[in-house]
């Protein structure tokens, strides 16, 4: 199993239902792709706001395998709501840090 595992920086002033919406699209792709295990977004709570750097929202898909994860970074769709994500954050590209790790 694959988790990757992505912290994002948003914009000031990006409202929560622009969030909200970007989440449930990367949601949605469960239904469409095949080897997607589960899907999940959280708030980082780290007291450590120095070390957080603005990384204050997270989302992850845990993967059956490799390849499900290779299929999904390929996909149109992925790539056109990762598109409308980076457009969100600070920094665009700079405001995404992305790890992958197997379970």
């Amino acid at each position: 199993m694959i988790r990757h595992l992505v912290a994002l920086r948003f914009s000031a002033g990006t409202r929560d239902l622009v969030k909200l919406g970007l989440f449930a699209e990367l949601a949605g792709l469960m239904d469409r792709l095949d080897g997607i295990a589960d899907f999940q977004t959280r708030a980082n709570v780290s007291p450590e706001t120095g070390m957080v750097r603005g990384f204050n929202d997270l989302f992850w898909l845990d993967f059956h395998n490799a390849a499900a994860r290779d299929a999904y970074l390929d996909d149109p769709e992925h790539q056109a709501i990762g598109a409308r994500l980076v457009a969100a954050l600070e920094g665009a590209a700079e405001g995404v840090f992305v790890c992958d790790f197997e379970l």
